[in-house]
């Protein structure tokens, strides 16, 4: 945010339109006190803030929620939902990250108890309070691996963007392991031969791996029901 003050300040573009604060480990009123500050920068710098407050399971940068993580951290009460908007709505634009079940990482078909209506009644406490202009623009965290009728729920409750990055990681990878398995003997140079060269080049397994990850983020699109728009519009 100082940089692109700095950037601002000479008349030069943004570096960047969004940043993510995640001080969902911190109490409630606490993390709001330190997102009410980070939002009026971001505010003074055209910059969208996304907040997040919950605990999503699973794992992500070294936090982490677990099996110990109380029913009421996994989940965003409408309470929660109201407090936020009470605390933020002022100050700038903002996205806000309910937990609703996700989790961060990949797990077994199953095994994540996903609950959209969690977000669908925050945003009725809300509005019910507020009016339909204080409806959240929201983020689903830990959308790896969940079901397309899930996704498609969470959109009809104002979910506009989604983190897939967990499966974004496998597609890239994916490719990678498949050349290296094909092509061991070329990859390496086992009992002093030489390899070969074509296959060891980085570019020629690079290249299946941005393919795979451009499918897998293509897919996202079309789950989230993306195509042919941008965030200005139709293109």
């Amino acid at each position: 945010i100082e940089a692109t003050a700095k950037r601002r300040a000479k008349g030069e573009n943004n570096l960047f339109q969004n940043h993510m604060l995640d001080a969902s480990a911190l109490p409630l009123d606490e993390n709001m006190a330190i997102s009410k500050e980070y939002l009026k920068l971001c505010a003074e710098n055209e910059i969208i803030l996304e907040v997040e407050a919950g605990v999503v399971g699973g794992e992500e940068d070294g936090a982490a929620g677990s099996e110990d993580t109380p029913e009421e951290h996994l989940y965003t009460t409408p309470a929660d939902m109201v407090a936020v908007y009470e605390a933020l709505h002022s100050l700038g634009r903002f996205t806000f990250a309910a937990t609703f079940g996700n989790v961060h990482g990949h797990y077994k078909p199953g095994a994540v108890k996903l609950k959209p209506k969690i977000l669908k009644e925050g945003q009725a406490a809300v509005i019910e309070k507020y009016g339909k202009d204080a409806e959240f623009d929201l983020v689903f965290h830990g959308g790896s691996g969940s079901l397309l009728s899930e996704i498609r729920e969470t959109l009809d409750y104002g979910v506009v963007k989604m983190n897939v990055d967990t499966d974004t990681q496998y597609a890239f990878t994916r490719p990678i392991a498949d050349h290296m398995f094909r092509n061991y003997d070329g990859v390496m140079k086992v009992d002093g031969e030489i390899g070969n060269k074509k296959v060891y080049d980085p570019r020629s397994y690079l290249k299946a791996a941005e393919k795979s990850m451009a499918a897998r983020v293509a897919e996202a699109v079309s789950d989230l029901l993306s195509g042919g728009k941008t965030l200005f519009g139709q293109v």
